[in-house]
C-alpha cells in the first residue's frame, strides 16, 4: 500500500501578509538607518519585507511570518511609548516572539510593562522570557539563584533590581561580592595593595553599577557604604540586614563558603546568587558550593531558581554560537570518556 503523501505543516506554508501603521515617522524609526532593523529581521527569519507607504508586505513561511509580525508589533509599540530601539532590541523582540509563538503568549515586559526595572539612568526590560521570569523572582523571593551561561543577564539584572530597591528606599544598602578565585592567574602577581588586587575581580559589578547610576552617585554611595563591594572572604561573621546582597561567580565557592554566605541573610534583606556551573575554576576534586546549594535548596519555601539556557544569551549573536559549540564539545568529551 502506498503511504499517504506528506503534506506541509501550517508553519511551512508560503504566505504573504500585510501590516498597516498609522505613524509614518515611527515606521521610519522601525526600519532604522539604511533599513538595518528590517533587514536584520529578514535575515534572521529568511523572509521578505517590502514597504508600500504606511504598509508592510511580509512574505515567507507562515511560521516565520507570524514571528516577524509579533516582533514588529512589539517594536512599533515600543516606539509609540517613546522608547527607542536598537539592534539589541530587534534581536530581543525576535527571541521573545519566537518563544511566544511556541508557547502562545507574548511577554509584555519587552515594552516596559509590568516587570520593568527602573533605575536613575535607564529602564531595564526583559529581553527573553527567562529574563522576565527571573525579574519576577527577584521581586518576589528573598533568595534567588540565577544559573546559566555567560551573557544571559544574570548579574546585570540582579544589580539593576538592587539599585532600583535602593533608590526606592526598600533597602538601605547594596552588598556585592565575588569569590577571589583565579582563572589561571594569581592574586599575588598583581600590583598594589589588597584592594587594588581585588578590584579586577569585581570590575563587572562596577560596570553594572555605573550603567544604572550616575558616576557621582556611585562614588558617593560607595563612600557612605550604601554600596559595598567586597570579596566573599570578608562576609564571614556578619549579619546582612536591610540589604540587597549579590554573590556573583558563585560556581567558584566551596560548599563551606556557600553555606557561610547564605546564612548571612538578615532581616529585611534579599539575596541573589548567580553563576555558571560550566565555568568552575576551583581546584580539581573540589565540589562547587553552587552545585550543592541548587541540589539542597530546590523546593525550599522562599527560594527561587532561574535556569538560563543558550537561547537566553543577549550579547553578540556569536556568543550564543560559542556557548553551543563548547556545550557540544563537552558532551562529546563526556561520551568519549564513558565509552573509554
Amino acid at each position: 500500500m502506498t503511504p499517504p503523501e506528506k503534506t506541509d505543516s501550517p508553519k511551512n506554508v508560503a504566505v504573504s501578509t500585510h501590516m498597516q501603521f498609522e505613524d509614518n515617522r515611527l515606521l521610519s524609526l522601525l526600519f532604522g538607518e539604511y533599513d538595518k532593523y528590517i533587514t536584520r529581521i529578514e535575515q534572521q527569519l529568511s523572509i521578505s519585507i517590502l514597504s508600500r507607504g504606511n504598509q508592510l508586505l511580509i512574505s515567507g513561511l507562515s511560521g516565520q511570518v507570524d514571528i516577524a509580525k509579533t516582533a514588529i508589533k512589539a517594536l512599533y509599540k515600543r516606539l509609540e511609548k517613546g522608547l527607542m530601539i536598537s539592534v539589541s532590541e530587534v534581536d530581543a523582540a525576535l527571541r521573545m516572539a519566537t518563544e511566544s509563538n511556541n508557547r502562545g503568549n507574548f511577554a509584555e515586559e519587552f515594552n516596559g510593562d509590568a516587570k520593568a526595572i527602573r533605575t536613575r539612568r535607564k529602564q531595564i526590560v526583559a529581553r527573553t522570557p527567562m529574563q522576565a521570569e527571573y525579574m519576577q523572582l527577584l521581586a518576589d523571593k528573598d533568595l534567588i539563584f540565577g544559573l546559566g551561561p555567560a551573557g544571559t543577564g544574570k548579574t546585570y539584572l540582579a544589580v539593576a533590581m538592587a539599585v532600583s530597591q535602593l533608590v526606592e528606599n526598600k533597602v538601605e544598602r547594596i552588598i556585592l561580592s565575588r569569590p577571589a578565585v583565579e582563572a589561571g592567574e594569581r592574586l599575588g602577581f598583581l600590583p598594589g595593595d589588597l584592594r587594588e588586587k581585588i578590584d579586577p575581580y569585581l570590575r563587572p559589578l562596577y560596570d553594572a553599577l555605573y550603567d544604572m547610576l550616575p558616576a557621582d552617585q556611585v562614588l558617593r554611595r560607595m563612600a557612605s557604604n550604601e554600596i559595598e563591594i567586597a570579596p566573599l572572604a570578608f562576609m564571614r561573621g556578619r549579619t546582612l540586614s536591610n540589604a540587597f546582597v549579590i554573590l556573583d561567580e558563585a560556581q567558584n565557592t566551596t560548599s563551606v563558603q556557600m553555606k557561610m554566605f547564605l546564612t548571612r541573610l538578615g532581616e529585611g534583606s534579599k539575596m541573589a546568587v548567580t553563576g555558571d556551573l560550566s565555568q568552575v575554576d576551583l581546584p580539581r576534586g573540589v565540589r562547587s558550593g553552587l552545585r550543592d546549594a541548587t541540589e539542597i535548596l530546590r523546593g525550599v519555601d522562599g527560594v527561587g531558581f532561574a535556569q538560563f539556557r543558550e537561547e537566553d544569551v543577549v550579547r553578540h549573536p556569536l556568543v550564543t554560537r560559542i556557548v553551543r559549540a563548547y556545550a557540544k564539545a563537552d558532551k562529546t568529551s563526556s561520551q568519549y570518556q564513558q565509552e573509554s
